[in-house]
């Protein structure tokens, strides 16, 4: 009987111990709570309000692309280049060389051509697009082409003269050097780099005759005679620009002389007083520098 007992006790016992090892070998499960948050919040939408001030209505659109528009960077272009060139005046210097006829020195000088030189100042004025306007004066010297000198050869001109007083005036020299002074308006067409011209001009030239004049009822005072009228005439050329303010231009000049008088305010009396009218003619080479705009 107890041995019965005993065995049924071992066999309730080894059934628990082999139930304890086998829990104590069951890997453990790790259980993971997620949770869902939501958080509600209110948005209000707006309509975009019109101002009124007067009945006037200011958009906030368009102003600001106004303003975004003045702030981008501006391009260079045609139409501001010529905004700029309508908006000012130019001032500028120019030099050149030059040959020279006159029909009455045309026999004097056996058709020889005078060589002078001449410099001067402008300003233009951009009238519209590819129009210009230019006023320039200028200062030439020209060399002379014959010389008549009483006191080396004997002349046509050698002798005494007498004024309305009667006053005797005796021959010393003269020939065509001497000095012109030339006042111009252009009309300029710009067409790229080439500006074709038509001018208006007027000039005065200063030629000078010597004569020994009485001085305390002696002849012993050598005097000048000169020209003193003004002529008119008119030109065309053409300038090029070959950089932007330097410029190179040909021009061909033409105009009248009616008479060729030579005066003294001493005297009462005109040297070369003459009903006949004269041509001069002249062929300009130049370059021009623009100084500022």
């Amino acid at each position: 009987m107890i041995h019965i007992f005993y065995n049924k006790f071992l066999f309730i016992f080894a059934i628990l111990f082999l139930q304890f090892f086998q829990a104590q070998r069951t890997k453990t499960d790790t259980v993971y709570v997620y949770e869902k948050v939501i958080v509600y919040d209110t948005i209000y939408l707006e309509k975009a309000v019109k101002n009124r001030s007067n009945d006037i209505i200011f958009k906030e659109l368009v102003i600001k692309e106004l303003m975004l528009e003045n702030q981008l960077p501006q391009k260079p272009g045609k139409d501001r280049i010529n905004k700029n060139k309508t908006s000012g005046f130019e001032f500028g210097i120019e030099a050149g060389v030059g040959f020279k006829n006159s029909n009455w020195a045309k026999e004097l000088s056996n058709g020889k051509q005078q060589f002078g030189q001449n410099s001067g100042i402008w300003i233009s004025k951009s009238v519209s697009q590819n129009l210009y306007l230019m006023l320039s004066a200028n200062v030439y010297h020209w060399s002379s082409t014959f010389d008549l000198d009483a006191n080396k050869e004997d002349t046509y001109l050698n002798g005494f003269y007498f004024t309305e007083d009667s006053e005797p005036l005796l021959f010393q020299r003269f020939n065509n050097k001497h000095f012109e002074y030339i006042a111009q308006l252009k009309v300029l067409y710009e067409w790229k780099k080439i500006r074709p011209f038509v001018g208006f001009l007027a000039n005065r030239n200063v030629y000078k005759m010597q004569f020994l004049v009485p001085e305390n009822n002696v002849l012993d005072k050598l005097d000048d005679f000169k020209s003193k009228q003004f002529n008119f005439g008119f030109s065309f050329g053409i300038q090029y620009l070959v950089f932007p303010k330097l410029l190179i231009s040909a021009d061909y000049q033409y105009y009248r002389m009616k008479d060729l008088s030579l005066k003294n305010s001493s005297f009462d009396f005109d040297i070369f007083k003459t009903n006949n009218t004269f041509a001069e003619r002249k062929l300009n080479l130049g370059i021009s520098y623009t100084l500022f705009k």
